[in-house]
Formats: structure tokens, C-alpha cells, sequence
């Protein structure tokens, strides 16, 4: 009886201490990443403040000029933030899925590598598209004391992104094995992700969902992250906390279920690709 809770215990901590063994490689490998995708590149990490903000105001261009859309307790600059609480995030896991779905098929001389941990490619991912989501939670920051919303509920910012972190780190763990045998899986990607943008509470919040309907917003894992990040930077309230409990069971499950995926599979990576 023993040996099997220890076995269980070891079975959830595996993609932790995957983590916390690597590390110092992880930051290394992480740090190149970033230095190889600026490299060449005219305006090199202005990029990261750009992209988001050019996004931005495509989406603030149709929502307030075209849809006319206006909220009771905002005003357009507040709502503007609002748009980028959403967006945010919800680039930083576009760009992992987007970039991961590869991360074994670009690295084959890694599969046979009995050295490095090819499961790290795939966090090395993530961690990169967070530069983004940095530099735009910061802005968003600098905004909500300007716009003096900032409260203590931003405090609930921190475990959002940790959550959110796993969540994609467990995706990617998915779907970049899955894409050694299914190469499709790079055009289904690129369409769930614009659909993904289109049903994702980017420029609305709950309240504004017909009630029937919000609890279909529940099923895309994105509604959980948005909130969160909405909720604690602008809107200024605490999250409902039954949200909050269920994404850390999804993000918990997605973590270690796609940890085990991806070593699983592993053991035949080298025959497919």
C-alpha cells in the first residue's frame, strides 16, 4: 500500500521536478530562443510591444467605432484595457500553440539525445511567448494605476498565470507528440486558433452573454484565464471562486496528463519522424 501512494505521489510530481532539475538548461535554452528570433529582426524585441498593440487596435477599431459598443462602467480607454486584459493572454498561448505543435518535429536531432530532455523543448515554448504577455501585463499595470483601478484583487494575477502557464505547458506536451504522427495537425491548429479568438471573451465579459449561454462559455479552457486577468487588473473583483477551482483542476490535469502523454510516446518519436 506504501509503495503505491508513493508511486501516485511520483506520478504528479514527475513534470515538476522535470522542471526543477532542468532549470538552469531550461533558462539557457530559453535565452537562446529569444536571441535566435530577434536576431536579424530590424526592430528586434519591439516586436513583442508592436504586435500586441497593433492587434489591439484592430480589435478596439471594430468593437467601439464599428459595433459601437459601450460599457455603463467604463470609459473608452478603460474598455480599450479591457480588450488588452483579453488579448494578452490569449497571444501568449496562440503563439505557443502555434510555435510548439513543431517542437519535436524541428528538433530530430534531439529525439536520440540521451542527454537532453527533448520534454523541455516543448516548456522552453512557452516560457518564450510569456515575454510578450510581460511586457503587455506590465503596460496593463501601468494603465490601471492611471486609470486608478489598480486594487488588491490584482494580487490574484499571479496564481492566474502560473495556471495558466501549466495549462499550455500540458497542450503543447499533447500536441507537439500527437504532430509526429499526424502532420495535418498544424492546419487544425491554425484554424482552432482563430476560432478560439472569436469565442474567447476578449472584448466582453460574461455579463454581457445572454445567461443561457454562459455556461457554454465554460468549456473553452481561455474563458478562465481572460476572466481572471480582467477581473484583477480592470474590473477590480475577485474571481468567482468556483472559476478558479476549476481551472486549477484543468490546468492541474492538463499538466500532468500531458506530461505522461508526451514520455509515453516518446519511446517511439524516432520510428515516426
Amino acid at each position: 500500500m506504501e509503495i503505491f501512494k508513493i508511486q501516485i505521489i511520483r506520478f504528479f510530481l514527475e513534470p515538476f521536478l522535470l522542471i526543477l532539475t532542468h532549470r538552469r538548461l531550461l533558462v539557457n535554452i530559453t535565452y537562446n530562443e529569444i536571441r535566435s528570433r530577434v536576431a536579424g529582426s530590424v526592430l528586434g524585441l519591439l516586436w513583442l510591444v508592436l504586435y500586441p498593440i497593433l492587434l489591439l487596435s484592430a480589435y478596439a477599431f471594430v468593437y467601439i467605432y464599428v459595433f459601437s459598443i459601450r460599457f455603463p462602467i467604463f470609459t473608452t480607454n478603460e474598455y480599450i484595457a479591457l480588450i488588452f486584459c483579453g488579448l494578452i493572454p490569449f497571444i501568449a498561448f496562440a503563439d505557443s500553440l502555434s510555435n510548439g505543435i513543431g517542437a519535436v518535429t524541428n528538433n530530430v536531432s534531439l529525439i536520440k539525445n540521451v542527454i537532453f530532455p527533448i520534454e523541455l523543448i516543448p516548456v522552453k515554448t512557452v516560457i518564450v511567448s510569456q515575454i510578450t504577455q510581460i511586457v503587455g501585463i506590465t503596460l496593463l499595470i501601468i494603465a490601471s494605476a492611471f486609470f486608478k483601478r489598480i486594487s488588491i484583487f490584482l494580487l490574484m494575477l499571479p496564481i492566474i498565470w502560473i495556471l495558466q502557464i501549466m495549462f499550455t505547458i500540458g497542450v503543447i506536451w499533447v500536441v507537439s507528440s500527437l504532430n509526429v504522427f499526424v502532420r495535418d495537425l498544424q492546419q487544425v491548429i491554425n484554424v482552432l486558433i482563430l476560432v478560439l479568438m472569436l469565442i474567447s471573451p476578449i472584448a466582453y465579459t460574461p455579463e454581457m452573454v445572454p445567461e443561457g449561454m454562459r455556461p457554454l462559455l465554460r468549456i473553452n479552457p481561455l474563458f478562465y484565464i481572460i476572466t481572471g486577468v480582467q477581473d484583477s487588473i480592470i474590473i477590480g473583483r475577485l474571481t468567482e471562486p468556483y472559476l478558479i477551482i476549476a481551472f486549477l483542476f484543468i490546468a492541474f490535469f492538463f499538466f500532468v496528463f500531458g506530461y505522461h502523454f508526451f514520455i509515453r510516446l516518446k519511446r517511439v518519436f524516432a520510428d515516426n519522424v
